[in-house]
């Protein structure tokens, strides 16, 4: 995790796009997780989750928003692929280990990202994809950490204390408050602000 202090400005930018795109995905009842892909300092692609709207557990918001800039190859007579090593990710959340793998092989080179994913995350919550020397045809996938962080936790807790009306048995959530005191940041004594 990157400290704030040593947070640039221009990732920052970027991330309040991806925090954007995530609260578009709370607001239409999908776990609040946005990106968005820049190259040159422009955004070239936006994504959030859309499990719930598609019915697809795959399309998380990495693969809506890669969707977008990969050639249809369903539909193409051309093939032809250029890598995205020149394009940097914005996720609010750190990717899992299937967007962590499909990042890496579509090319992007560096991700920043808001809060850690303990339960499934791929650079470095879980397992470390983006770095695994064993992924031999792929380069590396730098991930740093700890950018909007507390927004992001924010808006995965506004999501997990509300009934999940997708759910194939609706939990009750009534009597859930909303936390707001985030814990440090793992491996520190103060809270990283």
């Amino acid at each position: 995790m990157i400290p704030v202090a040593e947070q640039a400005q221009e990732h920052l930018i970027m991330m309040d796009e991806a925090i954007a795109m995530a609260t578009e995905g709370l607001i239409a009842d999908e776990i609040p997780v946005g990106c968005v892909f820049v190259r040159d300092g422009k955004v070239i692609a936006r994504g959030r989750n859309r499990t719930n709207e598609t019915r697809n557990a795959s399309l998380h918001a990495e693969l809506d928003a890669l969707s977008h800039i990969l050639p249809n190859t369903r539909n193409s007579k051309t093939t032809t692929f250029t890598p995205l090593n020149d394009v940097t990710f914005y996720v609010t959340v750190e990717p899992c280990l299937m967007c962590a793998s499909a990042l890496r092989q579509v090319g992007i080179r560096k991700c920043y990202y808001g809060c850690a994913n303990d339960r499934f995350g791929g650079c470095g919550g879980v397992l470390e994809v983006g770095k695994d020397p064993k992924l031999l045809y792929s380069e590396p996938l730098e991930a740093l950490g700890g950018y909007k962080r507390d927004e992001a936790i924010m808006l995965l807790r506004r999501f997990y204390i509300t009934e999940n009306t997708n759910a194939s048995s609706p939990k009750d959530k009534s009597k859930r408050v909303l936390k707001t005191e985030i814990e440090p940041i793992p491996g520190t004594n103060v809270k990283d602000k």
